[in-house]
């Protein structure tokens, strides 16, 4: 695998990526005139046909990154074909990023004649059938349906000329892996195959090289780290207390863009309802909802019409939302990865923003996981707003202080003291009858019931088996 690493100048514009002149319009027209450094380094090898694995945190452009080049390849000849079999298939874990993508990919496709088309659970079948009949060139799905639509011989993937994995860690963590793999093995063999990630988990890289050819790996930012412009802190609160804390704590944040996440699907319903109950406008999206619910609260939330969002890590993963000026952490997250791309829905595209996280005593540990992960200590935030002094450690004059212990290294063993009670090597001494037990006969079985009684003999039954083969022996049968 090749690495890129080629530090992008200052006055780098798009127009030196080597992109068609309708794109590159249609970038001007948007304002966008400097790529980021994943678009920089990830848009030529693409355009060359190589096989890219992109590894960025989240919010660094990785969408344009392969939506950009995929449309200039397409446009190239995409006039000459006449029955628009897919050509380009992006395959990505969410419903919202799905939706996303294709909506970037109508966007910076608006000047050239290629189709897009999107197809996700939780929608009727009709209505994603009837474009896929008219011929799509881009194609961006979730497994599930993609597979659902393989199966019933809608979706043919012989014609596939460019695969999109786009965050492949999220789609492993959910369990999709086996589904790539299939859907994969349906694809032309000299396909081009471009994966994106945040992270890079021992799973991907085995995916990697099995399914890609001499890929260019291109990494701009550190694994696994946070943004840089997100001010993070930790408030230690009872989990009976939290609901209290967050609405004093939106209250004072009152007005601002807001993401709530919490671990589980009714937690999130339950606190958008304590939340409107107290005066804050709010709204639940999460796994139970359906399509179009999902689709208008995240809608009212880009709109500004709702001023916080109370998700589970549906909404963790790449859904672009501007100016989100705080997130809050109401449950720390099972996978300390998922941390990382909470947060990064604030601090996007430059911009500054604020992460608080609500920790427990049961979830002290999940909280060193997630400081061994990003590799610093989170700063501790008071009721009041305001952040507490790091203690030194020393448990022996100060034994609160232990969080401030540094979890990345391992602890000091502590030094042995024999026990002291006698070992296994000494004798024992013989132990006196207690008297607790009945005596019973030498060799007579001890009856279950009453361990003190000896156990009758068994009868057999009349007409069994064992009683004929007893007469037989007998010579009486």
């Amino acid at each position: 695998m090749k690495t890129k690493t080629n530090a992008m100048p200052e006055n780098a514009s798009f127009s030196d990526l080597g992109l068609s002149p309708p794109l590159l319009k249609k970038l001007q027209r948007q304002g966008y005139e400097t790529p980021t450094p994943i678009q920089y380094q990830a848009i030529p090898p693409i355009l060359a046909g190589k096989d890219v694995v992109g590894l960025a945190q989240t919010g660094t452009g990785k969408t344009a990154a392969f939506t950009l080049p995929i449309l200039h390849r397409l446009g190239e000849s995409g006039d000459e074909i006449i029955a628009r079999p897919i050509r380009a298939l992006i395959i990505t874990p969410t419903r919202e990023l799905a939706a996303q993508i294709d909506k970037a990919v109508r966007n910076y496709g608006e000047n050239l004649s290629t189709r897009s088309t999107c197809v996700v659970g939780g929608v009727s079948l009709k209505r994603q059938i009837r474009p896929l009949k008219q011929g799509v060139d881009v194609l961006v799905a979730t497994p599930g349906r993609l597979e659902d639509l393989i199966g019933q011989r809608i979706i043919e993937l012989d014609w596939v000329e460019i695969v999109v994995l786009d965050e492949a860690d999220q789609m492993l963590d959910i369990g999709f892996l086996p589904a790539i793999k299939r859907i994969l093995a349906l694809t032309p063999k000299d396909r081009q195959t471009l994966l994106f990630s945040a992270t890079m988990p021992k799973q991907i890289r085995e995916l990697s090289n099995k399914y890609m050819k001499n890929p260019v790996e291109i990494s701009v930012s550190q694994i696994s780290s946070t943004a840089e412009r997100v001010a993070q802190s930790v408030m230690f609160v009872a989990q009976p207390d939290k609901t209290k804390a967050a609405i004093a704590l939106l209250n004072n944040h009152k007005g601002q863009r807001t993401i709530l996440f919490s671990r589980t699907k009714r937690g999130c319903d339950r606190i958008a309802r304590r939340l409107n109950g107290n005066g804050l406008n709010a709204e639940a999206i999460h796994g139970n909802k359906s399509q179009n619910q999902r689709t208008r609260a995240l809608e009212a939330f880009r709109k500004g019409n709702t001023d916080i969002l109370v998700a589970t890590d549906v909404a963790a993963r790449g859904i672009d939302i501007p100016d989100v000026e705080l997130v809050l952490n109401f449950d720390l997250p099972q996978v300390a990865e998922a941390y990382i791309h909470r947060i990064g829905r604030t601090g996007r595209a430059g911009k500054s923003g604020l992460a608080i996280a609500f920790c427990n005593d049961e979830e002290s540990k999940m909280l060193r996981d997630i400081e061994k992960i990003i590799k610093q200590k989170i700063p501790v935030r008071e009721h009041d707003g305001t952040l507490a002094p790091e203690p030194t450690y020393d448990p022996n004059t100060n034994p609160d202080a232990e969080r401030n212990y540094d979890h990345t290294k391992a602890k000091p063993s502590e030094p042995y003291e024999p026990d002291s009670h006698k070992g296994f090597g000494e004798k024992r001494k013989p132990q006196k009858n207690q008297g607790h037990k009945k005596k019973t006969k030498p060799g007579a079985k001890q009856n279950r019931t009453d361990p003190g009684k000896p156990q009758k003999p068994r009868r057999n039954r009349p007409g069994s088996r064992a009683r004929k083969r007893h007469r037989s022996e007998k010579g009486k049968g």
